[in-house]
């Protein structure tokens, strides 16, 4: 723990936080020895009706519940950032500019090779 370092763009760990790591209050402390003893007990239910060999209903499992909604329903969960936005200006309006650009050059190229009789037309439709 002494020999962490920050990393530039994230925050410290509240685990290797010295201040929350050891200056916990025992009420903080059996809080989360609470919370940690619940979710066992959850696990440990629902992997008990999950290898239940005599089982015959389906199993929910709210977790997964939640995953499944959130990859069919995205744009309820979606959030506008600044990320969000600029990658949505680099992959949606970019590639138009950039293919306009290449396009009418390349067409302003061949117009100018065509009136100084300098392009090499190898299929010509008047011969």
């Amino acid at each position: 723990m002494a020999d962490y370092r920050e990393a530039p763009l994230a925050s410290r760990p509240k685990t290797l936080d010295p201040n929350e790591y050891f200056n916990v209050s025992l009420d903080q402390r059996r809080a989360e020895e609470d919370r940690a003893a619940l979710r066992a007990n959850l696990k440990r239910q629902y992997q008990m009706q999950l290898n239940n060999p005599h089982r015959k209903e389906l199993i929910e499992d709210p977790a997964l519940t939640r995953w499944v909604y959130a990859r069919a329903n995205p744009y309820s969960n979606f959030r506008p950032t600044f990320k969000t936005s600029l990658l949505g200006a680099f992959f949606g309006v970019v590639p138009l500019f950039v293919l306009y650009y290449l396009f009418k050059t390349d067409r302003d190229r061949k117009e100018e090779q065509i009136k100084a009789g300098t392009l090499n037309r190898k299929y010509s439709l008047l011969t």
